[in-house]
Parts: structure tokens; sequence; C-alpha cells
């Protein structure tokens, strides 16, 4: 059984930000939302944590294993460093769905998130080390069968990027609303995915899916871990194996 937890990560009153005093440039929007995904990914990540950029303005990171002081001095940095503001709310669910549904209500009960009142909230809780296994987190990366093959070497970079882009709308939509999944495209063809425990064949009905949809073939490795960069490692390894094997989905326990 997972216990994941979600963190959803919300720059404070960023739309207003972007056009007080005058509209900014598209450009250093562009800068400021990438470089901050760079930071908060290392800050992150050097704790076990995956962080998602989503939507730049917000992002959702699973972060099994950091506590509410990791969460602050992760705040403050960024407060520091930039010249805007993150929340952050915390949440855990037996699924990534639920998780991150409650760690959404939380922070909007504290405010819009163009309020500009609303200032580096940090709520909810963590999970306690008492009550952390090792089977917390499960994560599935998925990718696209051939890639090279089939897209990248055969079509328009353009054409290319929107078969792999509607192949990962259609994963995206049915792994939430069947499996109550969160998936994130993470470059290239590949995408991953945060889980509760599903089975192979729920994996299988995915990726057949996704083929009838979208046209898009693909598989997955599937790992578990106390924390998302250790069940992410387990799933790259799985992925391989499917790679060298061609295997559609495998376990590392399997």
């Amino acid at each position: 059984m997972t216990n994941t937890q979600v963190t959803l990560v919300q720059i404070d009153n960023y739309g207003p930000w972007t056009v007080t005093p005058e509209p900014r440039r598209e450009v250093d929007l562009q800068t400021l939302q990438s470089r901050l995904y760079a930071d908060l990914a290392q800050l992150i990540g050097n704790r076990g944590g995956y962080v998602f950029f989503t939507r730049f303005d917000n992002m959702i990171a699973v972060t099994n294993g950091l506590d509410e002081s990791d969460h602050a001095m992760i705040q403050e940095s960024i407060g520091n460093r930039y010249p805007v503001t993150i929340s952050l709310s915390v949440a855990t669910g037996r699924t990534p769905s639920q998780a991150l549904s409650d760690a959404t209500e939380r922070l909007q009960e504290r405010g819009s998130a163009q309020d500009k009142e609303r200032r580096e909230i940090l709520c909810g809780r963590t999970i306690g080390d008492e009550h952390r296994t090792d089977e917390d987190v499960r994560i599935a990366h998925f990718d696209v069968i051939d890639a090279t093959g089939e897209y990248t070497d055969q079509v328009g970079a353009f054409e290319s990027f929107i078969e792999i882009e509607q192949g990962y709308a259609a994963l995206m939509k049915y792994m939430h609303g069947q499996n109550d999944s969160l998936s994130f495209f993470v470059g290239g063809d590949n995408v991953i995915a945060a889980c509760p425990s599903l089975s192979k064949a729920e994996f299988e009905d995915a990726i057949a899916h996704v083929s009838e949809i979208a046209g898009v073939d693909l598989r997955v490795g599937v790992g578990t871990g106390a924390t998302a960069h250790e069940a992410g490692m387990d799933a790259k390894h799985a992925l391989e194996h499917c790679r060298a094997r061609g295997d559609e989905v495998w376990f590392t326990d399997s």
C-alpha cells in the first residue's frame, strides 16, 4: 500500500506581478520560471524528492522523506533569491491524486493565488519517520517504443512533438481518471507517473488505451521505494529491462 506525500508549489501573486507596474517581457518571465524550476528540482531532488513543472506558476512535487523544516528551508531559499515568493501545501494519501487534492484544498483555504496579502504559506503535514516504509512511493516510468525510428528520424520536429504530446495527454488523463495517478511529461519521449499500487494488467490497460486513442505505443518500468528518488531509480532499471527484453511492463520486484 502506497503512502504518497505530495507538495503543491504555487508562486504567490504571480499573475498581477507579471503586469505590474506594466507588462514584463515574456523572455524575462520564461527565464524566471525555468530557473525557479531548476532550483526547486535541485533543492527537492537533493532530499530524495521529485518536482514537476506542470504550469510553472504551479508545480507538483513528490516529497516523501522531506519534513516541515526541509520545506521551510526551501521556501526561505527561494524567497532570498527571487523577486517572487512561493507557498507550499503538503498532504499525504493512499493515492497521489487524493494527496494532491487535499493539498490544493488546504492552500485554497488560505487565500487566492492572486491575493497580494497571501505570502509564503506553509501548511499541511508530512509523514513522520515512525510511519514511513520502503513501499510508500510507487513510480512508473513510461517511454515511447522506438521514438527515434517512429518519430524523430521520420517526421518533422513539430509533427513529432504533436504526436508525443497527444500520447502524453491521453496517458495523463487515463492514469488520473482510472488509477488516481499523477503523470508528468519530463522531456524527450518520457513520462513519469506517481501511482498507487497498480497491477500489471492495469498498466497494460493504460498502454492499450493510449495506443487506441493516440496511436502511440508505450512501455513502462515500475519501481517502489521510500522516496521518489529510490522508486524512480528502480523504475529506470525496470524500463531498461523492457528495452532489452522487449517487455511492455516490468516491475523491479518481478
